[in-house]
């Protein structure tokens, strides 16, 4: 991550800035790819009194900017605001990343329809059925293909990649199969 400090009609020391380094230390932790980070603060005096404002520009990848401003009396209070403002901004991107998901065949795409009709209905006491999965090997990538061409009732399967990755393969209206 790139980072910058300017100092507007305002001095910049040595404390000041290590202060900042350490408060930008801790929003790597998000897991977000955050390319730069510019802090600008400046000193503003209106009607004789003096202040400091404060700003975080934050660029992250995917071309979305997070700017925060905060002023206050105090440059170090000033600072503690709007970095506390930045890490709330923050952590609220990487929960909606983390939490997308496809709500609709629409989200899937123009060419994603439903295979067919749920045959069985839905019972208030649903049974589960164990099994055990010492009988069952994991599928490869050529395996799940030809158990999906085979079966006509199933529409989906799961199995491990090469990598030990759960996939779920599965059938789609036009004949071709999708991968997750």
């Amino acid at each position: 991550m790139n980072r910058s400090i300017v100092g507007r009609h305002f001095e910049l020391t040595e404390p000041i800035k290590e202060y900042i380094e350490s408060a930008l230390g801790s929003i790597e932790k998000y897991g977000l790819d955050i390319i730069s980070a510019t802090t600008l603060i400046s000193s503003d005096e209106k009607h004789g009194k003096k202040g400091f404002s404060v700003e975080f520009i934050i660029n992250l990848k995917d071309k979305n900017t997070v700017v925060i401003s905060q002023k206050d009396k105090d440059v170090y209070a000033a600072i503690d605001l709007a970095i506390e403002r930045v890490k709330k901004t923050l952590r609220r991107h990487a929960d909606k990343i983390k939490s997308h998901k496809i709500n609709s065949f629409r989200d899937l795409g123009e060419e994603a329809e439903a295979v067919g009709e749920f045959v069985g209905g839905i019972t208030d006491d649903p049974e589960i059925v164990p099994m055990d999965l010492a009988l069952h090997k994991p599928l490869d990538f050529d395996e799940a293909i030809a158990m999906l061409k085979e079966e006509k009732k199933r529409q989906f399967i799961v199995f491990n990649d090469t990598d030990g990755n759960l996939r779920v393969m599965y059938k789609r209206a036009d004949g071709k199969f999708g991968l997750y």
